[in-house]
């Protein structure tokens, strides 16, 4: 009878969260909510490809109701969102709007006083997907201190987070501050964009601790355990739902020798490589759109089909690395010469544990007293249960 009942309250959750996730309202779509603040103002939007209300972009639904928008300010993957990780975006006119579109992906991640001088306010509404080094959460640092030193409102237009449900990974060290990592925040921080600019804002981490005039319009009918699947890939590299859910804990062999299937219609599902024979599954990465020039160009890679595999909702599936790290034919050789690990990561540490065999349960371990105190943190910024 027990196990009955606890058979119901799980299937009465899951349909509760089913119901929840189809009835979300996101900030964007709350137009009552941010419209008046926008009306006869001169309008710079942080947008790309998911900034949609609905099956309209806002940028489209925006114009249509009169409001004067001067900028648009595009992130990485550019305003379309078709641009290859790290490849730098140009400036140039919407074709279709006319709009001026201001790369933040090229010769500046920060919008100029120049640029800001011509705005009465800044819209943020971008998707991001909960991790650290995906650079959506950067340029919102950056537009965030460039409109606090220009003394210019900011609307972040708040939307769920589908890695939202867990905290986990390294705190980010600052001596390994970078563009992948501009805050003292776990690899998976558990905040929706919306809360994570509150935590940026109360904690003083704008440049020279100064104060954004912040509104976040907050989501509806979401928690943090509420399902959520991105109604737009939001960027080449993560084409579905079982890549967003794998790319925190793939994200590390990036700085490895190891692919994560860029240049393959596999990307962060599949990982392998040429140099040591990981598993029976075999790929090749192919300059393709999206992924021009991908790592590991033209070798046949050994590894593992992950498209189908199991995702933890605890916490990072590290099993993956450190097996491959162990498995390595080469360990002195399986880190790239740049260490970007440590860049993703946040810290050196991981690096340099693995290379003196540490075993995965102490590595978690060092990682908790700066995960507690985060939580305690996070708990004054959360907007949703």
């Amino acid at each position: 009878m027990i196990i009955r009942l606890k058979l119901f309250v799980i299937a009465f959750s899951l349909f509760i969260n089913t119901v929840y996730a189809q009835t979300i309202q996101t900030g964007a779509d709350q137009m009552a909510q941010y419209l008046p603040a926008l009306q006869g103002k001169r309008v710079g939007m942080v947008v790309n490809h998911t900034s949609r209300v609905g099956r309209a972009h806002l940028v489209d639904s925006l114009i249509a109701r009169g409001i004067t928008i001067k900028t648009i300010f595009a992130p990485e993957h550019g305003f379309r969102g078709q641009a290859t990780d790290g490849e730098h975006i140009s400036s140039g006119r919407d074709p279709r709007t006319g709009i001026m579109i201001t790369s933040l992906y090229g010769k500046n991640y920060k919008p100029t006083p120049k640029q800001m001088d011509s705005l009465d306010v800044v819209v943020f509404d971008i998707q991001d997907v909960g991790v650290r080094f995906y650079t959506y959460t950067s340029t919102m640092h950056y537009v965030m201190e460039a409109c606090a030193e220009a003394n210019k409102p900011m609307i972040v237009l708040d939307r769920p987070n589908p890695n939202g449900h867990y905290v986990d990974g390294p705190v980010l060290d600052p001596k390994f501050k970078s563009f992948v990592g501009l805050n003292p925040i776990p690899v998976v921080y558990g905040l929706t964009i919306g809360e994570l600019a509150r935590m940026i804002n109360g904690e003083g981490w704008l440049s020279g601790s100064k104060n954004c005039s912040l509104t976040v319009i907050p989501l509806k009918n979401y928690t943090h355990q509420t399902p959520y699947v991105l109604p737009v890939p939001p960027s080449p590299n993560l084409p579905n739902q079982q890549a967003v859910l794998l790319y925190p804990s793939l994200c590390f062999f990036e700085g490895t020798v190891v692919s994560v299937g860029r240049g393959t219609d596999k990307q962060f599902q599949v990982i392998g490589s040429p140099y040591t024979k990981y598993g029976p599954y075999t790929f090749t990465p192919v300059d393709r759109p999206g992924a021009v020039n991908p790592p590991l160009e033209g070798q046949l890679c050994y590894g593992l089909d992950l498209t189908k595999a199991t995702i933890s909702k605890q916490g990072l599936m590290l099993n993956y690395f450190f097996d491959f790290f162990k498995q390595a034919s080469d360990k002195s050789k399986f880190f790239l010469a740049n260490n970007g690990i440590d860049r993703l990561a946040g810290t050196d540490q991981l690096r340099l544990q693995l290379l003196a065999g540490v075993p995965e349960t102490k590595i978690r371990e060092s990682w908790q007293p700066a995960l507690d105190a985060y939580k305690v943190m996070r708990k004054k910024y959360l907007l949703y249960q």
